[in-house]
């Protein structure tokens, strides 16, 4: 029975001692004096602050991307124990004793080591030779751009390891497609591959070329899966179910988890508040929640409410009245009604409060049981406290001509009878008897005499309206824009009848007790919308630069600078290896261009094999350029040279492969073989060389003298900084 332990169990073990070797390289390239410079390097100033955020639990919206990225940041900031107290707010700025920079730059420095064996092994799975794959290591490891994004709180070194994790998972699932599919290790790599491809795009969108590319090669590689006549219907359907699970379905579910766990951890209320509708707000933890809370969730006749634009662009504001008039006769020459300014205001203020009457009575306070009011209802919206209500009629708007003026009404006893009667409609109502709702009904206010809309315009009023926002009637009014749409962001039950009564009610805060939360979708899909439409005011930097000065490298970046020592750090690439990659990209087009015409007039210049690895390799590593490259053209956005190194890391990919496919189909005897070797190694001595020349501005060590300064300064568009003594 236990015959077994006579024999001694032994497990045996390969270690590619080349994947080993480039991993410690890689590591030590990227980690050594991880901690230098302790100070603030350029676009750490921006990430820093929501790491900050993240600490202290504090919502935020950030319009560069998802928030998967700052995410992993910040768990850098959690594992080294930061508290979020510091200023970020100067690039240069020295650290102080509370921050671990070296847990916040841990993971991109660990992301770009572990692109050094990730290019290893995708040239290895497009069964390219070792030394082949060892080369193309090697060129990632010694490419002086990677390295110094990987070794700063910055997120390109992570979005470039999880686009060549997918590109790798995907290979090796590709791989096992041909000799076991739906085995284990298949179903590994294909679900690697979705999980790589949701956290390319959830650290930034620029994750999502790859996704595409990625799609786009699946799809081809089932198109041909489809005219297998060797497999089954039901086999061919299983593929394209288990593709669909694995490359659709589990992306998008990680992508909503992203955020799942963003909003879960950002529960309180923060400086970016202002942007999200007053739904989001109330959600957040202190704030507009500290204001809402336990408010009437029905909004009744005689209630007190406050309106608040759904659009919130130009910025956020509230319908708001005062005792102020239109003038009588505008700069134009045009005229006016004479009546009280209603306008849009950015600001909490008692003026922004009104009282929801019913146009058949006279008080204005909520009966007992309350009247709510309801999709079509008929009401008058009167001012808080001047207690005149809401008009329009045919005068045009002092900015927007060509729509009509909103006031609050004033008896002139002129012949301009008051015309005061909304309809209320519920815009996302569930059915035409819903009851208007505090936060959550978006409501359109129709004039029932003119059908014109409450509108918020945009423009700005002259010093006549103290610089606040125009709000018009618009006449025609198709679809539902959200200027046009309004909800009550602060809302109590009016109890008194007098003015004086009531003007101190409308100071006091609200008393009631009903709450609501928004669902995760709801916050989901607002958050989502408003980091696509969301734009910062672009400006020119000094170190932006187009898409045409990335592939020659003419423009650099200047990260750092020390005031005293002159050490600086830049993003600089190693200008041969981007050369070459220019070469290879070059070389590739053409030899493809040159096979395929040859091809089609039956002439085979090398076997079938080896044409099928050229295109497989080539579409991998050029298409990958191309859809990281050819989009920035089409950007209307501030853009870096960091926004072409995912292309790059494409294109660095490709030079090996151009070097083996000349080596082994151009040169046709040993010599002309043994001569091209001897001029690879003499090549990549070049790039080591240059890698050395240029560390001192990666690693920002040793300090370099004026002259050695001006000495690196190989074009003339560089910007190298030279202290002046």
């Amino acid at each position: 029975m236990l015959g077994f332990l006579k024999q001694p169990v032994v497990v045996t073990a390969e270690i590619n001692m080349n994947l080993v070797a480039l991993t410690v390289m890689g590591l030590v390239n990227r980690f050594w004096a991880l901690s230098y410079p302790r100070a603030v390097v350029f676009d750490e100033v921006y990430y820093g602050q929501f790491v900050s955020l993240y600490m202290k639990r504090i919502f935020f919206v950030d319009d560069s991307g998802p928030p998967f990225g700052h995410m992993l940041l910040a768990f850098g900031g959690y594992l080294g124990g930061f508290d979020g107290n510091f200023l970020w707010n100067r690039i240069g700025a020295e650290y102080s004793m509370n921050v671990p920079i070296w847990s916040l730059r841990l993971l991109p420095a660990l992301s770009g080591a572990l692109c050094v064996p990730l290019a290893y092994q995708i040239l290895v799975e497009l069964h390219f030779s070792h030394c082949a794959a060892f080369g193309a290591a090697l060129l990632i490891l010694f490419e002086n751009s990677l390295i110094t994004q990987s070794r700063l709180m910055l997120l390109e070194s992570v979005l470039i390891f999880f686009i060549l994790l997918a590109i790798l998972s995907y290979l090796k699932f590709y791989n096992l497609q041909k000799c076991s599919p739906f085995t284990a290790g298949w179903w590994f790599w294909l679900l690697l591959t979705g999980v790589a491809c949701s956290c390319a795009v959830g650290v930034k969108y620029m994750g999502l070329f790859t996704y595409m590319l990625l799609l786009a090669t699946a799809g081809v590689h089932f198109w041909h899966l489809i005219g297998d006549q060797t497999l089954s219907n039901v086999s061919v359907f299983c593929h394209l179910l288990a593709r669909g699970l694995t490359l659709v379905v589990v992306p998008v579910a990680m992508y909503l988890s992203f955020f799942y766990v963003h909003l879960t951890l950002l529960y309180r209320s923060g400086p970016h508040d202002q942007i999200m509708t007053s739904a989001f707000q109330a959600s957040l933890e202190g704030g507009l929640a500290r204001i809402t809370q336990g408010q009437p969730l029905e909004v009744a006749y005689g209630s007190q409410i406050t309106l608040r634009n759904v659009l919130g662009k130009p910025v956020p504001c509230w319908l708001h009245s005062h005792k102020n008039t239109y003038p009588i006769r505008y700069e134009n020459g045009r005229g006016s009604s004479h009546q009280q300014q209603v306008t849009c205001y950015p600001f909490k203020d008692v003026n922004n409060w009104w009282i929801v009457k019913d146009p058949g009575m006279q008080q204005l306070v909520v009966s007992n049981p309350p009247r709510p009011v309801r999709h079509g209802h008929i009401v008058q919206l009167v001012h808080g406290i001047t207690t005149r209500y809401l008009n329009t009629h045919d005068v045009a708007a002092p900015l927007s001509p060509h729509s009509q003026e909103i006031s609050c009404y004033i008896d002139y006893n002129i012949s301009m009878p008051a015309q005061n009667l909304w309809r209320v409609e519920i815009v996302n109502r569930e059915s035409d008897t819903d009851v208007w709702k505090t936060i959550l009904s978006e409501v359109r206010f129709v004039h029932v005499n003119t059908s014109a809309v409450l509108k918020l315009s945009g423009a700005s009023l002259p010093e006549w309206g103290y610089r606040q926002l125009e709000i018009i009637g618009e006449k025609l009014s198709k679809g539902y824009h959200q200027s046009m749409l309004w909800n009550v962001e602060e809302h109590r039950y009016g109890k008194s009848q007098e003015q004086k009564e009531r003007e101190v009610e409308l100071h006091s805060p609200t008393q009631a007790d009903i709450s609501k939360n928004l669902s995760f979708m709801a916050r989901f899909t607002e958050l989502q919308w408003k980091i696509l439409t969301l734009k910062n005011e672009d400006t020119e930097h000094k170190y932006s630069s187009s898409p045409l000065d990335w592939i020659t490298m003419d423009t650099n970046i200047a990260y750092w600078f020390h005031p005293i020592s002159g050490a600086q750090i830049h993003l600089i690439g190693n200008i041969l290896t981007w050369a070459s990659a220019n070469v290879a990209t070059l070389v590739y087009v053409c030899l493809f261009l040159w096979y395929l015409l040859r091809r089609r007039r039956k002439i085979c210049d090398i076997p079938e094999d080896a044409w099928r690895l050229w295109v497989s390799a080539g579409g991998l590593c050029v298409g990958g350029w191309a859809v990281n490259y050819f989009p920035f053209f089409m950007m209307e956005k501030t853009l870096f040279l960091y926004h072409y190194l995912p292309a790059l890391t494409f294109q660095i990919l490709l030079i090996p492969v151009v070097l083996q496919h000349l080596t082994d189909h151009l040169c046709r005897s040993q010599l002309p073989k043994n001569m091209f070797s001897a001029l690879i190694v003499a090549w990549f001595s070049s790039i080591y060389l240059v890698y050395r020349t240029f560390s001192p501005l990666t690693y920002g060590e040793p300090i370099l003298s004026a002259a050695e300064l001006r000495a690196l300064r190989w074009k003339d568009s560089w910007d190298i900084l030279i202290r002046k003594h």
